[in-house]
């Protein structure tokens, strides 16, 4: 396996971030999870964008775009496989044991795993923790993860495989990786950004080739809805069956069943929408 470090190929045994690299410290990092289907990245220029928006939160310098395009090319096809989940990570680099930026310059590393399609349905839970609307993170997609994998591993002992938040005044958040839907009376909505939850990349394409609204949902609105989905870079749309103990009846739905239709389609006619 190769991987992309700081300028180039690198073997994945000999690769090494230095240990006082801030985004081991201090969580001082943004990264992108990218689908790659046969070598090919979906949606690359949605999630460039969105790691500079990113790495603005955090005031970091702006990614070279060309240099993590370059990179993202060389380590797929330095490392073939049918379906990949490419991780772009970018963190504050070097620097002091505390909170404070060292001088020098940020770390770029692209990585590739091989993956498998998800299952058209899945089971999720709700979790007594809340996200943090006004946050200084709210919104960014960095390495600061820690409350995701606590979350996740949660939702893992009660056989799902994630974990939904609401935000600290009870509305319907997000989860841990992943964004979720809900249908009412048949049509589909989603919390809007301002809830707290990450803008994610396939949340937007699939707004834009549904008509999703954008709407401030009650925690509760999971107990009556007709019927739930979530979206993620490697979920696409996923129909959800299960939520805590309630199974959700002809999972998928219709509506749902039309969503992962349309985004299929439309995804496969343009890698790059």
């Amino acid at each position: 396996m190769m991987i992309w470090l700081d300028g180039g190929l690198q073997d994945v045994e000999s690769a090494r971030v230095s240990v006082f690299d801030h985004g081991l410290t201090v969580g001082d990092g943004i990264f992108e999870t990218v689908k790659a289907t046969h070598g090919r990245p979906f949606a690359l220029t949605r999630h460039l964008e969105r790691l500079t928006r990113s790495a603005h939160g955090l005031g970091l310098p702006d990614p070279d775009h060309d240099e993590i395009r370059r990179a993202c090319a060389a380590v797929l096809d330095a490392n073939p496989m049918p379906l990949g989940r490419l991780r772009i990570t970018y963190t504050g680099g070097h620097g002091p044991l505390g909170s404070d930026r060292g001088e020098h310059g940020p770390t770029l590393v692209v990585a590739l795993g091989e993956t498998a399609r998800r299952p058209d349905t899945t089971a999720v839970i709700t979790v007594p923790w809340t996200r943090n609307e006004r946050g200084a993170l709210t919104g960014l997609k960095t390495t600061s993860y820690a409350e995701n994998v606590v979350a996740l591993a949660r939702a893992h002992q009660h056989g799902a495989s994630e974990a939904l938040f609401g935000n600290t005044v009870g509305q319907l958040c997000e989860g841990t990786g992943s964004n979720v839907f809900v249908v009412l009376d048949g049509e589909i909505h989603t919390p809007p950004v301002s809830s707290g939850c990450l803008p994610g990349i396939t949340r937007a394409l699939t707004v834009e080739w549904t008509g999703a609204r954008e709407t401030d949902l009650p925690l509760d609105v999971l107990e009556r809805a007709e019927e739930v989905f979530l979206t993620s870079t490697l979920r696409d749309v996923q129909a959800v069956h299960r939520i805590d103990s309630a199974e959700l009846p002809a999972v998928p739905g219709p509506v749902t069943a039309k969503a992962m239709r349309i985004f299929a389609e439309r995804a496969g006619h343009d890698l790059d929408p």
